[in-house]
């Protein structure tokens, strides 16, 4: 099959971003979170490449990323596979090392997050030369879309107890859709000891210690469409021992 080559309007920036997508058991999500990507970047004509770090998906989420790789190129869909599950913040190193951008984003492959607001990330990283710009679910026009009222009532705890314990100078220390100038990613990666859902809020935590500067975007988050939700009791209890860790050492 072809490559599929999307016109787009060039901006002259220089800039160019990497989109890590970890993914797990995420063979229905993936094909339309990368048109989705496709289409917004085509329209706001940044450069860009997407790196799948699939973490040996038994459901053939490699073999649909390979599809569409040779859809729409191997310069925009780079495949960077490993062979078993071993963790968000090691899929994220892995991911660096294949970048060739000189901004990450990093993002869920499960449709949580929508493309459409990282033309606003973008714009906002510009406007204040933000380190770092993190979706926020908390401020603004942002919201949680199809969670029952345990879950959001187990989000907004989590994010309460972070905010009283951390004073982390963001509004939303759990979300996983931001913009990172590459070096600072690096940086912050390195220094990040937690796993799992505590992962995220240590890197806004480590951020405010080495004093980046964050901007926020509100953003809608929607449940996922297909497949199911990773959250569980053991998630739970690792999120309020990391939690507590964090307070205790930051």
């Amino acid at each position: 099959m072809a490559s599929r080559k999307a016109s787009q309007p060039k901006r002259d920036s220089g800039d160019k971003y990497s989109i890590l997508l970890p993914t797990y058991n995420e063979r229905e999500n993936l094909p339309l979170i990368v048109w989705l990507l496709v289409k917004y970047f085509g329209e706001s004509g940044y450069n860009y490449e997407i790196i799948v770090i699939d973490d040996g998906s038994p459901d053939g989420t490699l073999e649909v990323a390979e599809q569409l790789q040779k859809i729409y190129g191997e310069d925009k869909i780079l495949l960077r596979p490993r062979a078993t599950k071993l963790g968000l913040g090691t899929a994220y190193i892995h991911g660096i090392k294949h970048a060739t951008g000189n901004f990450v984003i990093i993002m869920d492959a499960d449709l949580s997050h929508h493309p459409k607001f990282i033309p606003e990330f973008i714009k906002k990283q510009k406007e204040g030369d933000y380190d770092l710009v993190s979706g926020t679910r908390y401020q603004g026009n942002g919201g949680v879309y199809g969670w029952d009222l345990r879950r959001k009532l187990i989000s907004r705890g989590a994010n309460f107890l972070s905010q009283v314990l951390l004073r982390p100078g963001a509004s939303d220390l759990t979300g996983s859709f931001r913009l990172y100038k590459k070096a600072v990613l690096e940086s912050l990666v390195k220094r990040c000891v937690s796993k799992g859902y505590v992962f995220q809020m240590e890197m806004i935590v480590r951020a405010r210690q080495l004093n980046y500067t964050i901007g926020e975007v509100p953003i809608s988050f929607v449940d996922r469409v297909y497949g199911e939700s990773k959250l569980g009791g053991n998630e739970i209890v690792s999120f309020v021992k990391g939690l507590i860790t964090l307070f205790a050492t930051t």
